[in-house]
C-alpha cells in the first residue's frame, strides 16, 4: 500500500542522503526560491506607480545588493560575507537554470573522476576566484565603473574548466553537434567570456574567468600530484565539526558488558542485589551446598568483581 509522507520531509532525505553535487543544486535552487517568494512580497505591497522593471530593479538594489559582491572596496569593507554568498545568488530564472545545468552536467563527470570533497572545494575557490578577478579588474581598468556581481557562473567555470584539463581528450555528446572533447567545450566558454568582457555584464565575465584560472590551476597541480584545495577541505571540516551539535553526556561503566547511562546502571545493580540477598538468605537457612549452579556462579562472578 502505497503511502505518502511529508514533501518537505522527502526534500530533507533526499538533501541529506544526496552527494556534494545535489546539495549543491539544492542550496542553489532553495536560494532562488526563497528570494523570488519575497520578491513576489515587495511586489504585492510597493506602490503601484512603478513598472514591474522599475520593481525588480528597487528589489535587488534595496535588498540583493546586500548578498551580492561589491567591487568597491569600501563597500567591500562593511559586507565582507558577499564574497561567498553571491556564488549562491540568481535572480534570473534563465541564469540559474544555464547554471545548474551546466553544473550538474559537468558535476557528474567531475564525480567520476575526482571525490565530492574536491567538487566542493573547486566550487567555493573557484567562486572566490571569480570575485577576487571581479574586484581586482575593477579597481585596476578605468574603462570598468563600479558595479556588483551575483551568480555561480564562476564557481561552475572552475568546476568546467578543472574537469576539461584534467581529462581533456573526453567526449561528451552534444545535440547537433556530435562527440566533443571535454578541452575544446572548455575553450568555447572561454574565448566567448573573454569576447564578452566589452559588454554590460562585464563583471559577471571577469569572474568567470576567475573562475577559469583557479580551475586550470587545479587541474595542472592535481596532475602533479599537489590538490590546491586540500587544506581549504580540511577548514571546512573543521568548521563543520566545530558547528556540529555535540550529542548528549552519558555515563558509562567500564565494567559493563556494553555502555548504559547512569540510570540503567543502578536499576541493574538494585535488581542484582535483590537476586544476591536472597541467595544469602538461602545458604543462611539450608547451607551452601543447598545452592544451584547458577547461584554459585552468580557469587563467584561477584567474588572476582569485589
Amino acid at each position: 500500500m502505497y503511502r505518502s509522507g511529508n514533501i518537505l520531509d522527502e526534500i530533507r532525505d533526499s538533501f541529506r542522503r544526496g552527494s556534494t553535487l545535489t546539495k549543491l543544486i539544492y542550496v542553489n535552487l532553495g536560494v532562488f526560491l526563497v528570494l523570488k517568494i519575497l520578491y513576489v512580497i515587495f511586489f504585492l505591497f510597493s506602490s503601484g506607480q512603478f513598472s514591474l522593471v522599475q520593481k525588480s530593479a528597487i528589489f535587488q538594489a534595496k535588498y540583493l545588493v546586500y548578498l551580492m559582491v561589491p567591487s568597491n572596496l569600501n563597500e567591500l569593507l562593511i559586507k565582507p560575507w558577499t564574497p561567498l554568498t553571491y556564488m549562491f545568488l540568481h535572480f534570473g530564472f534563465l541564469h540559474i537554470l544555464f547554471n545548474l545545468i551546466i553544473l550538474f552536467w559537468f558535476g557528474r563527470i567531475f564525480l567520476h573522476y575526482l571525490n565530492e570533497k574536491q567538487l566542493l572545494t573547486t566550487y567555493l575557490l573557484g567562486g572566490l576566484a571569480g570575485a577576487a578577478m571581479f574586484i581586482l579588474a575593477y579597481n585596476i581598468f578605468p574603462g570598468l565603473s563600479d558595479g556588483v556581481a551575483l551568480g555561480a557562473s564562476a564557481s561552475v567555470m572552475a568546476v568546467v574548466i578543472s574537469i576539461s584539463f584534467y581529462n581533456p581528450n573526453y567526449e561528451v555528446l552534444i545535440p547537433f553537434i556530435g562527440s566533443t572533447k571535454l578541452k575544446y567545450i572548455a575553450l568555447f566558454y572561454v574565448v566567448l567570456d573573454v569576447l564578452q568582457i566589452a559588454s554590460d555584464n562585464s563583471g559577471g565575465h571577469l569572474a568567470h574567468l576567475g573562475g577559469a584560472l583557479y580551475g586550470y590551476l587545479f587541474a595542472v597541480q592535481l596532475k602533479r600530484g599537489k590538490d590546491t584545495g586540500k587544506g581549504f577541505s580540511k577548514f571546512i571540516d573543521g568548521l563543520v565539526t566545530l558547528l556540529k551539535p555535540k550529542p548528549k553526556l552519558k555515563v558509562t561503566y567500564k565494567n559493563q558488558a556494553k555502555s548504559m547511562t547512569d540510570f540503567d546502571y543502578n536499576k541493574e545493580k538494585a535488581a542484582t542485589q535483590k537476586e544476591v540477598d536472597k541467595i544469602l538468605d538461602k545458604i543462611a537457612q539450608s547451607g551452601y551446598d543447598s545452592l544451584t549452579k547458577k547461584e554459585k556462579e552468580i557469587l563467584f562472578k561477584l567474588g572476582g568483581k569485589s
